[in-house]
């Protein structure tokens, strides 16, 4: 039986399956449950994806398995009951939604997680519990953090939440808030004090139930061009009295502290679960190609289209580099994830963005078709766009990059600090995460940059094309630390604020750009040490640098011959497996070629 209050049920706990601890084996265990996508019988099938999103619903019988799976479970830590372990696991999961759905992937799974991390992070014994028991249970949490008039400046809040007597009273509106309306309890950002500074600032844990009749109103559904099922909306109070124990951790003033901290497990691990979106995107586009015929062949015998397919390819594969990378970094480097989370915000959204633009012209007209074999294409590319400004714009990370850089020339580019070899070994064993080490400044201390040097002193003497242009690109980024603390000591403190100089932004450019090359090719170094198939060979690391190191559009992107044919049929295989796209190539029960769907 559940309990109505203001538009919203908290559902009775449902039976959770028992499931494997590895992330990957529990990405293939809900692959399985969700079915085959191309199936056009499957309720939770592409055809009934593509359904939903013409309503502007959530699909219901996707929430339903995923309901059935226990997906709530993920988000809660292992301590409190739940199946947080390791954020790259719970990455692996939600790629597998965010494959099938980007709607359920956000609407159903990651809003509530981005809501969780603030009470894993702050929250007392209490609101741990409550929370974890709320969504090991079935039920959403949703965040409030952002208001329209101040976008991404939460230090200018309006949103109030100030004492009377031995209460709380909330007053004000909180805008753009996904699930909003669904959601069981609600995190807030609220100004606790009228006094100047960060420190009047606190987040407040609030069960809807708990909420007095008729002091919440929610505001009208905000309609969307993309996420078309993920209902955004508002809220406003009314003078409303909570208990002072509301705010998280029960001390007022570290609200934007805890949103900081926060951002860095969220930013990193939300961007990298939409390399499941161009994932999809990418097969649908070689399906496309290889079953089209034009000037008397396939499509996918036409040069340029192996060469924009392939491309895609690398890049997607450097995108998952750093994800991988920066997500790890979580466990390994905690001090230093201020700035990683920046850097893949910036870096892969941008990536995955722009690799979809690139798939859109391989389709052709084919891309905004709603209806076909390439249908769902059309969505995908409107669903991938938040990515670039949902949470915070990309332009805000630079912002945030910014005032780091003078730290960084004076110690992280002298200093040559070497990172954990683990760092660079993806699916390999992490220690726990401690959400309490996470730094709310890297200090201008940072390894991954100065990492390169090392890996070029360990680079063997290979032969061929991929060898050759490894090295050349390794020594140009392994000499840009240098040139990077040189420019960046010398910037003017005026340089370091929203009032930067294209210059300053640049230069941010490129410091994630190391950071990228640098992620490559430390995986690359790990793969040919451990003998990984397929990822030890030079060539993906090779063509990564290479595109790493030239400007996009640029004619000089492309890629050798050689290099690019062998690419090629790597990725040709891959679809042909069913494998998927990304680093460690994923077991699939929908295999392409095996159930006919392709020459």
């Amino acid at each position: 039986m559940s309990t109505t209050t203001q538009g919203t049920s908290t559902p009775a706990p449902s039976p959770r399956r028992a499931l494997p601890p590895s992330g990957p084996v529990r990405m293939g265990a809900l692959d399985a449950l969700l079915g085959d996508p191309d199936d056009p019988a499957n309720p939770v099938g592409s055809a009934a994806v593509l359904d939903a999103d013409e309503r502007g619903e959530m699909l219901a019988a996707g929430e339903d398995a995923l309901q059935a799976y226990g997906l709530g479970a993920e988000f809660v830590p292992a301590g409190l009951g739940g199946r947080l372990t390791r954020l790259d696991h719970l990455v692996d999961v939600m790629r597998a939604v965010y494959r099938r759905d980007p709607c359920l992937g956000l609407g159903h799974g990651a809003a509530s997680f981005i809501a969780a991390v603030n009470i894993w992070t702050a929250g007392d014994d209490r609101q741990r519990a409550e929370a974890a028991r709320l969504l090991r249970g079935g039920g959403r949490i949703a965040v409030g953090y952002h208001e329209l008039a101040h976008g991404n400046d939460m230090a200018r809040t309006e949103f109030t939440a100030l004492p009377r007597g031995d209460r709380l009273v909330l007053d004000g509106r909180k805008e753009v808030i996904t699930n909003a309306r669904r959601a069981d309890a609600l995190v807030l950002l609220a100004r606790t004090s009228t006094a100047p500074g960060s420190r009047s600032h606190s987040q407040v844990y609030v069960p809807v139930a708990d909420v007095p009749a008729g002091r919440l109103t929610h505001l009208t559904r905000y309609r969307t061009t993309g996420m078309r099922g993920v209902q955004l909306g508002g809220l406003r109070f009314d003078s409303c009295p909570l208990p002072a124990t509301s705010v998280l951790g029960g001390t007022p003033g570290r609200g934007l502290e805890t949103a900081l901290r926060s951002f860095q497990i969220t930013r990193t691990t939300l961007v990298s679960m939409s390399v499941g979106i161009v994932d999809t995107a990418l097969d649908i586009a070689l399906r496309h190609v290889r079953n089209r015929r034009l000037y008397g062949r396939t499509a996918a015998d036409l040069p340029h289209v192996r060469s924009v397919l392939t491309g895609v390819h690398v890049d997607l594969l450097t995108a998952d580099a750093l994800a991988t990378v920066a997500t790890r970094a979580l466990h390994l480097l905690p001090g230093e994830t201020a700035i990683h989370a920046q850097a893949v915000k910036y870096v892969v959204s941008g990536i995955l963005m722009e690799a979809m633009n690139r798939l859109s012209g391989v389709l052709g007209a084919h891309f905004y078709l709603r209806e076909g074999p390439s249908a769902l294409f059309q969505k995908l590319l409107r669903d991938i766009q938040p990515v670039g400004f949902g949470h915070a714009a990309r332009a805000a990370c630079q912002v945030s990059l910014l005032p780091q850089l003078p730290l960084l020339a004076r110690r992280a580019w002298r200093e040559h600090r070497t990172p954990p070899a683990a760092l660079f070994a993806p699916g390999e064993e992490l220690p726990p995460l401690d959400f309490g080490a996470l730094a709310l400044s890297a200090g201008g201390r940072e390894s991954l940059s100065t990492s390169i040097a090392a890996a070029l002193a360990g680079l063997p003497d290979g032969t061929g094309t991929a060898y050759g242009l490894l090295r050349a690109h390794a020594e140009r980024f392994a000499r840009e630390p240098a040139r990077l603390a040189e420019e960046c000591a010398a910037l003017d403190p005026g340089e370091l604020s929203v009032a930067a100089s294209p210059y300053a932004y640049d230069l941010t450019t490129r410091y994630t750009t190391l950071l990228t090359a640098a992620s490559c090719l430390g995986i690359w170094s790990w793969a040919r040490r451990t003998g990984v198939p397929g990822l030890s060979e030079p060539d993906w690391a090779a063509a990564a640098l290479h595109r790493l190191s030239t400007p996009r559009g640029a004619a000089a992107r492309a890629l050798p011959r050689p290099l690019e044919d062998a690419l090629w049929e790597r990725l040709v295989e891959r679809h042909r497996t069913g494998g998927g796209y990304t680093l460690l190539p994923r077991a699939s029960q929908h295999s392409a070629d095996a159930e006919g769907r392709n020459p």
